[in-house]
């Protein structure tokens, strides 16, 4: 197969980056998952259709047992309000949770935890987000990529000596991001070197939002380290906070939202960490962080649909009883549209979470790009459906006693943390299409026209390549859909019920303009596109919905078999289709925003922008600490009212405030 990174015309810029890509994610696999053969223009009805929902009855069972006791717990004694406001989840908050065994539901029944798998973990972090998204936080960044590292690739002694205090009272933390790396997970400043006695590992270096730190037991530290090659790799080790040369100097700072979350920063100076505590093997660090944070991916997208179930639920009742004009607000049409758009983004994100739950249980193959558009999705979705439920709600909704406000500044984070949406629509575009454009790669540089060659050794070239039958197999049909817009059949859906048939071909076209258009731009940007960040977003949100299609399409089969029905069923039906609707509508805004758009005239405004911020004093501003070329040149964050947090070392077994 070519290689992208051999295209002509690339940039030393862009090569790198696709090179430190690959490094960090690993070969591609062998099968190829839904969204990749989205991109081919192929549904692959085989893994979405019946609904991935592979729980036993005896689990389900076990999780609605769960469910039902923290939901009285957390409506009736959990404080909430408090937490918010103190900024802290109290110790006993913490001791409730472990002994209803909440904080150690992934952990195997061996090691003390209850043993439950994905979609059952995600439902419980849903309805911890429909209460409390700092408890939902705490619990995911616990379980999720705590852990997770542990659970997923800790030996039998490891997981011994560590899994049961993890189930029953240590909490756990997960330190990855630094002051210099935030979303580019392989740029770690933290190091780590073999001993002399070759029985540790010299650990040195600053990690930053570690969610619990100050709070935890023990945490997993991501570090380079220099290989025999001389190629420094990520490797992952266990620490406990009282090993010497650890100093946890910051415990916490204060947020707009999830506030009772405690984010460390934590300094390792010379920290003589034993092997044993290494996961994995020397320089797989990477693959421990990336794996965990599929996981993570999915529970911040679990807490964020409670949240924005409880603010759905809130904002409609309140419609209803709220008289303006001398009539209810959800009798006026912009309410209403609000309501159903509500409902069709709660009833998507569903869909989206629990097939991607589906796909981790079962496990799948290739779920990376599905658990990226998990996350982008939630959360961007959530996001606009509790921006609603406050709109609906008026000033009311603004006030703090109101609960919609904390949902609203709790929700806004998700946008932010576990890969920020800007680089997850540029990931969804890069790996989603990168087999595809691996496939056409050499067929243009067989039989497409070179601008740097002259016309005979073009004519030479192409004249060669059209001679080869496996080239022209392939350059024919390529040729007619770029050139002549002769798009191939679409896939063929049959395992739906009779019912939805004309939206299961409504997403077989869907896929099959989104795997068009991308061919179509990849042709006309050729090796600019990976320079043109807005284009590639405008695919990848393409992708994005038509996921979100396929999911709604899934789950509504699925309740359509088993017969859902009444005021509930009839809702969701309607919600589901509704969705579709929306759907196809932004999947076609982004392909027409490949033709007609305001880039041209976006990227002068910026550069104006930033030409006028670049004549500004830099002591007017807050600069990043550890800015290549401004540090120490802005101004000092007002921290006068701000709750400050103390630094001092927490011992082992401190799992409270």
């Amino acid at each position: 197969m070519a290689d992208l990174k051999d295209m002509k015309g690339i940039s030393e810029q862009d090569r790198k980056e696709l090179e430190e890509a690959e490094s960090l994610l690993g070969p591609e696999p062998d099968s190829m998952g839904l969204v990749k053969n989205y991109f081919w223009g192929r549904v692959r009805e085989d893994l979405l259709f019946p609904y991935p929902e592979i729980v036993s009855a005896e689990e389900t069972a076990r999780c609605d047992q769960l469910l039902a006791e923290l939901e009285d717990y957390l409506r009736d004694e959990h404080p909430s309000v408090q937490i918010d406001q103190e900024q802290e989840i109290p110790q006993w908050a913490f001791d409730r949770l472990f002994k209803m065994g909440v904080l150690g539901m992934t952990i195997p029944a061996e090691f003390g935890g209850l043993g439950m798998g994905i979609t059952s973990y995600n439902r419980v972090l849903e309805m911890l987000g429909k209460y409390c998204g700092s408890t939902a936080v705490v619990v995911s960044a616990h379980l999720s990529i705590g852990c997770g590292a542990i659970k997923l690739f800790g030996t039998d002694e490891q997981k011994k000596a560590w899994l049961p205090h993890l189930s029953s009272e240590w909490l756990s933390a997960f330190c990855l991001s630094e002051p210099n790396v935030g979303c580019d997970a392989g740029g770690q400043e933290t190091h780590c070197e073999v001993s002399e006695d070759g029985e540790h590992y010299i650990l040195n270096g600053e990690k930053k939002w570690a969610t619990s730190g100050a709070l935890a037991s023990l945490f997993t530290v991501m570090a380079k380290q220099t290989m025999p090659n001389g190629k420094e790799k990520v490797t992952a080790l266990v620490c406990t906070p009282e090993m010497e040369g650890i100093d946890i100097f910051q415990k916490n700072r204060s947020k707009c939202g999830i506030r009772g979350t405690w984010q460390a920063r934590i300094r390792f100076t010379n920290v003589r960490v034993p092997k044993f505590n290494r996961l994995h093997g020397e320089g797989k660090g990477l693959n421990v962080a990336l794996t965990c944070l599929n996981y993570g991916r999915c529970t911040l997208s679990a807490g964020m649909l409670g949240g924005a179930h409880r603010a759905t639920d809130q904002a409609i009742k309140w419609a209803q009883t709220r008289h303006q004009f001398g009539r209810p607000l959800s009798d006026f049409e912009l309410m209403r549209e609000k309501i159903a758009r509500m409902s069709a983004l709660n009833y998507a994100m569903d869909a989206v979470l629990y097939a991607t739950t589906g796909f981790l249980d079962r496990k799948d193959d290739d779920i990376m790009v599905e658990t990226a558009i998990c996350k982008v999705f939630c959360s961007e979705m959530g996001w606009r459906v509790v921006n609603d439920a406050l709109q609906i709600m008026g000033g009311e909704g603004y006030m703090t006693e109101n609960e919609v406000e904390r949902i609203f500044r709790d929700s806004r984070i998700n946008l932010v943390v576990e890969g920020a949406n800007e680089v997850m629509q540029r990931f969804i575009f890069g790996y989603g299409g990168k087999q595809l454009a691996e496939h056409m790669l050499p067929i243009k540089e067989a039989v497409g026209w070179d601008k740097d060659e002259g016309l005979g050794a073009n004519i030479s070239r192409i004249s060669k390549g059209m001679l080869n039958g496996k080239v022209r197999k392939v350059a024919i049909p390529l040729g007619l859909e770029v050139f002549l817009h002769v798009r191939p059949r679409m896939s063929k859906i049959s395992k739906v019920s009779p019912s939805l048939k004309p939206h299961a071909r409504r997403l077989a076209r869907l896929s099959r303009e989104l795997s068009h258009q991308f061919k179509q731009a990849s042709a006309k940007f050729e090796e600019k596109i990976l320079e043109r960040q807005v284009i590639q977003a405008r695919v990848g949100d393409a992708a994005m919905y038509v996921h979100a299609y396929a999911c709604t399409l899934s789950k509504l089969d699925a309740q359509v078999r088993a017969g859902v029905n009444g005021p509930e069923g009839k809702r969701d039906r309607a919600a589901a289709e509704h969705f579709m609707d929306i759907a196809e509508l932004e999947i076609e805004n982004c392909f027409g925003g490949l033709y007609r758009n305001t880039d041209e005239s976006m990227l002068e405004a910026a550069s104006a922008a930033l030409d006028l911020s670049d004549s500004l004093p830099n002591d007017l501003f807050i600069i990043p600490e550890r800015a290549p070329e401004a540090q120490g040149t802005g101004r000092e964050p007002v921290n006068q009212g701000v709750k400050q947090f103390p630094g001092d070392k927490q011992v082992a077994s401190n799992t409270g405030g």
